[in-house]
């Protein structure tokens, strides 16, 4: 304008050009120097105890000190509570831990802690998003565990783009690994999951941390799995089960107890297995229901189990065994909530969608293990002695399995091994 509107002179409007002066992120430098190979201490990490022992097994053994650990889940499953239970534990006059919340304010938090339990004046509450003013802030109080809750809602002032995003991601995930990694603070972060139930954002930030673990189970429900897909400093096929009661998270000791109710012989369409999840054998049960369809196409539901490998057995079921199931609808599922999806699972899966389809029950105190092949044949799994003696702890007295793997089990007293060939054999235990 040439003109001012306000005193109606002219040319006196002057331009005032407004800059942003971005400041440049305080890059944490690691002190160190190209080495030989052999020079390298490889047992040089220090591990530390969680004071949660589910969550320590599925760590590897306690947290790494200088570790960036991812923990995923879907909302409201626990993410949030066993991190604050784990900081109640940690905390102490030589362990000071610091909570970086994005998404809950510091009364809430308070409110969540005086219902766990989780006081502690040695845990510091920070509600911020900023990720620069967490980086002074960790700068400054140079605290042994940070906690991150959640990485989507941490944002820069370095990056054009909203909360969440991917370049946001992306960035905050790279600046809180150099925070680990050059400080040897142990870092936490809780990350979003999409309705599929991977991490929200790139996948470059599942492979940027040290360990990433996922909670499964209804959120509905009481129990929780906790289970371990990548770890750099441990196995990934630990799991650490939980039970949510009002206190918070507890820890089930026994996870076979949970994960049936009885020796089974009391109803059709169930069977027990014993499966392995990293070191740790535990009993589970195999529920089926079959029925008559009104459709021209039968419906197959499996919850838990792989819907295709379901789809398989049922063909080997008719072709090997003369059981037809073309006009009856086929749901299967694994009571308790857990996903089991190993070799041995067909046995199991097989015997119960017998039993529900000829409405006959397994025998009682049968325990199934075993792979089943193209055609029918019965196939030795691995680990095949944890998981009879974990049968045998629950008080089951006969295991089914393959006469392959017969040879490896004589030394087991306490037990009869029931061993077939074929699936057509192991299905006159039931008929």
């Amino acid at each position: 304008m040439g003109k001012c509107p306000q005193c109606n002179q002219w040319n006196t409007l002057v331009e005032d050009v407004l800059v942003e002066e971005k400041k440049a992120l305080q890059k944490v430098s690691r002190d160190v120097s190209p080495m030989p190979f052999s020079s390298i201490d490889s047992v040089g990490f220090i591990r530390k105890r969680c004071g949660i022992d589910e969550l320590d097994r599925v760590l590897g053994g306690g947290m790494v000190e200088g570790s960036f650990v991812l923990v995923g889940g879907d909302p409201g499953i626990g993410k949030s509570t066993i991190m604050l239970q784990m900081a109640h534990r940690i905390a102490g006059p030589d362990s000071k831990v610091l909570y970086v919340s994005g998404e809950e304010s510091g009364p809430q938090i308070k409110i969540r802690g005086d219902r766990l339990g989780a006081v502690s004046d040695d845990i510091l509450i920070y509600p911020e998003v900023l990720l620069e003013r967490i980086q002074e802030q960790i700068k400054a109080l140079r605290p042994d565990l940070v906690i991150i809750d959640s990485i989507q809602s941490v944002f820069s002032s370095q990056i054009d783009s909203p909360p969440g995003s991917m370049s946001q991601i992306r960035h905050g995930a790279g600046v809180l690994m150099e925070i680990a990694k050059g400080g040897n603070t142990t870092v936490f972060i809780i990350g979003h999951v999409t309705k599929d139930g991977w991490i929200a954002g790139p996948k470059m930030l599942e492979h940027m941390v040290d360990t990433v673990l996922y909670f499964e189970g209804d959120n509905t429900g009481a129990f929780r799995i906790l289970r371990a897909v990548k770890n750099r400093f441990g196995t990934t096929g630990e799991i650490g089960v939980f039970e949510m009661k009002s206190a918070g998270l507890q820890e089930v000791r026994d996870p076979s107890a949970l994960f049936i109710n009885s020796m089974g012989g009391d109803m059709p369409g169930s069977s027990v297995m014993a499966t392995i999840e990293g070191t740790r054998a535990f009993v589970v049960e195999v529920q089926s229901l079959v029925s008559k369809t009104s459709f021209s196409m039968p419906r197959r539901i499996s919850i838990g189990p792989d819907l295709s490998r379901l789809t398989v057995l049922l063909a080997v079921m008719e072709k090997r065994a003369g059981i037809y199931l073309s006009q009856s609808d086929v749901v299967l599922n694994i009571a308790g909530g857990i996903k089991v999806n190993e070799p041995a699972l067909d046995l199991p899966v097989v015997m119960a969608v017998a039993s529900s389809a000829l409405d006959k029950p397994m025998p009682k105190g049968f325990v199934c293990i075993g792979e089943i092949g193209l055609n029918g044949e019965l196939r030795p799994v691995g680990q095949m002695e944890s998981r009879v003696r974990e049968a045998m702890r629950m008080g089951f007295t006969d295991v089914m399995i393959p006469r392959l793997g017969m040879d490896s089990m004589q030394d087991i007293k306490g037990v009869r091994l029931v061993a077939f060939c074929h699936i057509k054999d192991a299905l006159e235990v039931i008929l």
